[in-house]
């Protein structure tokens, strides 16, 4: 449908212009329409079964009968560089030191960075509302998204969009 590329388009524009810390951008966007759909929502499904997660097979069938999903995270997001401790290290270069592999998202992430990415991620949902595209803010796509090697980001969140009678993200 066009307006899923119209709306996924603003978005990504709601999502390039939000405000970032020190002007520096390392929010990235992918839109997953068609086919792409249905094999992540069985990525999350399959993702769920071979970790033990819960509603990974909820959040899948969503995924599948969405309309498209917007993917936004960020990819070698440097830190600030103020030293102040809220990633949980007493200095910047600390974060560099530390790296979580083995987990659902890369880490650690400087807490300023991952504020971005929410500042971004609240003006994308901001764009779909103002046209009356149902969505709903979905950390279980990011990681099957990355797990599933679909995106290399160190963090990723997803957003379905879905035009329908009845909100499919709602009462699910």
């Amino acid at each position: 449908m066009k307006w899923v590329e119209i709306v996924t388009e603003l978005m990504e524009i709601s999502a390039t212009t939000a405000p970032k810390s020190k002007g520096e951008n390392f929010v990235r966007f992918k839109v997953i329409e068609g086919n792409g759909l249905k094999e992540l929502g069985k990525a999350m499904i399959d993702y769920g079964e071979k970790k033990k997660k819960k509603d990974f097979d909820r959040d899948g069938k969503n995924i599948i009968n969405s309309a498209a999903v917007v993917l936004i995270g960020l990819k070698e997001a440097k830190p600030l560089g103020l030293n102040c401790g809220a990633c949980g290290y007493k200095d910047c270069r600390s974060i560099s030191e530390h790296t979580l592999e083995d987990m659902e998202f890369r880490g650690p992430i400087c807490a300023f960075r991952l504020i971005d990415m929410g500042i971004a991620i609240g003006s994308a949902v901001k764009t779909a509302s103002m046209f009356n595209v149902d969505n709903r803010i979905m950390y279980r796509v990011g990681a099957a998204a990355r797990d599933s090697g679909l995106i290399d980001w160190e963090y990723a969140l997803g957003i379905p969009l879905s035009v329908s009678g009845k909100n499919i993200f709602f009462d699910r």
